[in-house]
């Protein structure tokens, strides 16, 4: 059976809502151009912001947010698309004067943050593994995105001053303190020297898919940061992911394992801190 299905733009209701049509809360032209297809929510913002899943003849995503943010992201999306990465393909970019949105088609593949079992969970990992070698092992002239200190500290900075920094996501060791407070950490233990690569940017296990059949990675999902940038960027990230897994799939060992298959002589310890600390502000 179905769930209850409160009333469309209702701001208290849950994830995971479903609407035979699109929800009145969202832009008219959007409604209009999928009309046919069922909605679920699959990420909510305020006012109608978010990520919506598209059923139909085709699956889609559709996500609301900033024009310049989702035209980054596409021009992202299309760039993987020529570098042979399986991701999503833009299939509209629009805005009705007020609020801006992206569809796009549906990648492959499960997400590492999905069911799997136990079997698979070193495959998957490995998988993992190869899909960041892979990206980083691209000629990093290839790429018109940068990603480096030079672009992440200045915004990181203005996300402080603009209280876009939400201190209740810190990591555990965090905990307490304030973005104010952790700026300046950020801004004086900058590394020297950046080890560039192209990283994907927000590599968590949500955004790695893996074909369920081969166990080999088959795309990447929100890619919004990919660019240029030191390859512990996405290192810290995988690894804080694998580690603090909360329903207990992966764990340390799966840590290691990841950067073995990647190649650990590669890694610097005090680089994935830094990197760590610095995704907190985004």
């Amino acid at each position: 059976m179905p769930p209850p299905r409160p009333a469309e733009g209702d701001p208290g209701a849950s994830l995971d809502l479903v609407f035979s049509s699109a929800p009145a809360t969202l832009p008219a032209p959007l409604r209009r151009r999928y009309r046919r297809h069922e909605w679920r929510r699959v990420r909510t913002g305020a006012s109608g912001a978010g990520v919506w899943r598209l059923s139909g003849r085709t699956s889609l995503y559709v996500k609301l947010a900033d024009r310049d943010e989702l035209t980054a992201e596409a021009d992202r999306c299309a760039w993987l698309g020529r570098a042979g990465i399986g991701a999503p393909e833009v299939v509209d970019l629009d805005d009705d004067g007020e609020r801006a949105w992206l569809v796009t088609t549906e990648v492959p593949g499960r997400p590492l943050s999905g069911e799997w079992p136990a079997h698979h969970r070193a495959p998957i990992v490995a998988a993992l593994a190869r899909f960041t070698r892979h990206l980083h092992d691209l000629p990093v002239a290839d790429c018109p995105f940068d990603r480096r200190l030079s672009i992440t500290l200045p915004l990181a900075r203005q996300r402080v001053e603009a209280g876009l920094v939400d201190a209740a996501d810190f990591d555990a060791e965090r905990r307490g303190r304030t973005a104010g407070e952790l700026l300046p950490l950020l801004e004086e233990g900058a590394p020297e020297g950046e080890d560039a690569v192209i990283c994907h940017g927000d590599l968590t296990l949500d955004n790695v898919l893996v074909d369920p059949v081969t166990l080999d990675w088959s795309g990447v999902v929100d890619v919004g940061r990919l660019g240029v940038a030191d390859r512990h960027q996405d290192l810290a990230l995988a690894c804080r992911e694998l580690a603090a897994d909360a329903a207990g799939r992966f764990g340390p060992p799966f840590v290691r394992a990841f950067l073995e298959h990647y190649g650990s002589h590669l890694v610097d310890p005090d680089r994935l801190d830094y990197y760590r600390l610095l995704d907190e502000f985004f």
